[in-house]
């Protein structure tokens, strides 16, 4: 079976065209700080209190963002708030709905943007000219004691119209514990992050993303699921991609990493169903490789074909593409080819 390294194509590919620009990152935290210093001077307008943390969230704060032909960005920036803050002037507790309600005019007061602030299921969301948007979730922070009377500190999220426990936080926690993992064992931390942006790349084309399953969906089957390969990020994505298709043939259920009892996707459900039969096709694409008459440039039009671009053809022609060298190829036996999963597998 003939094994042909596309590492350097494929390192290329993310670093060009998939991870963000220090530009773009630059530019999303402007309009993010922009934003908070907007939602406080707002509030300070009905002199309203406050809120006592503003954090970053998801893929943004875990650097598995991807880049977007039509800047369509999530940036999530969580508003934590005291539970006593969340209160109209009788002093009674607002609802959930109320507390996004307020939000949502603070980030609008003076009416300078064209597209003004709207009130979300799980959040206010802000969209700019540019294409990306800001969701900013609520949450109260809850101080109590447990049976042991011990005091406690738990998080509550402003989701449609009732409290949920949750903290985003603790998902970027998660995350990062798991890289933090992997690099002290025997595998790449770095590599799982950057297969988790691979992946997003591949589930994100134009024509798939309003259909797919969402980043942490993604996220979470990458960490249980990754394979490791040693100077191998295109070896690691495919064998990543083949324990996720054995797992979501068994089961479209996943888990929420944080919160016991909780899914982010439940069996049968649309989108990670979706994401699940692009998966299977492109692996069946994927099976070109495998063949003994492949060649570079034919693998490199695999590759084409399952991302949907032409970047990977159009890399710098190898002299020895289409011989069996040892420039151009590794040739792997069947026998001897081992899958090294390098404690890389959690869940």
């Amino acid at each position: 079976m003939t094994d042909i390294d596309c590492n350097s194509e494929m390192a290329n590919f993310h670093r060009e065209k998939v991870m963000l620009t220090n530009a773009q990152q630059t530019h999303m935290r402007e309009r993010r700080d922009a934003g908070r210093t907007r939602l406080k001077n707002g509030l300070d307008l009905n002199q309203y209190s406050h809120p006592e943390d503003m954090e970053s969230q998801g893929s943004y704060q875990m650097r598995t963002m991807v880049q977007d032909d039509n800047n369509d960005y999530d940036i999530d920036d969580g508003l934590y708030f005291k539970d006593s803050a969340l209160t109209d002037q009788d002093g009674k507790s607002l609802s959930p709905l109320a507390v996004r309600e307020r939000i949502c005019e603070a980030l609008k007061w003076d009416g300078r943007f064209k597209k003004e602030a709207s009130v979300k299921n799980n959040c206010v969301r802000q969209d700019y000219s540019l294409g990306y948007h800001i969701d900013m979730p609520v949450y109260r922070i809850i101080n109590t004691k447990n049976e042991d009377d011990e005091y406690i500190k738990y998080f509550e999220l402003a989701s449609r119209d009732e409290w949920i426990k949750s903290d985003a936080r603790a998902v970027t926690k998660w995350f990062n514990g798991k890289v933090g993992e992997l690099n002290r064992g025997e595998s790449d931390g770095s590599q799982m992050r950057r297969v988790t942006k691979l992946t997003k790349k591949f589930a994100r084309r134009e024509d798939w993303k309003e259909e797919t399953t969402s980043g942490i969906c993604i996220t979470k089957l990458i960490v249980d699921h990754f394979v490791f390969a040693t100077d191998r990020d295109d070896k690691a994505l495919r064998d990543t991609w083949i324990a996720i298709k054995t797992k979501l043939d068994e089961s479209t259920v996943i888990e929420h990493p944080v919160l016991d009892g909780i899914q982010l996707a439940s069996e049968d459900e649309k989108t990670i169903c979706f994401f699940r039969d692009c998966l299977n096709e492109n692996l069946k694409i994927l099976q070109e490789l495998d063949n003994d008459s492949c060649t570079r440039e034919k693998a490199r039009e695999v590759w084409n074909e399952v991302f949907n671009t032409t970047y990977f053809t159009n890399q710098p022609k190898n002299e020895d593409a289409n011989k069996s060298s040892a420039a151009s190829l590794v040739v792997t036996s069947i026998e001897t080819a081992r899958r090294n999963d390098g404690g890389g597998r959690f869940g």
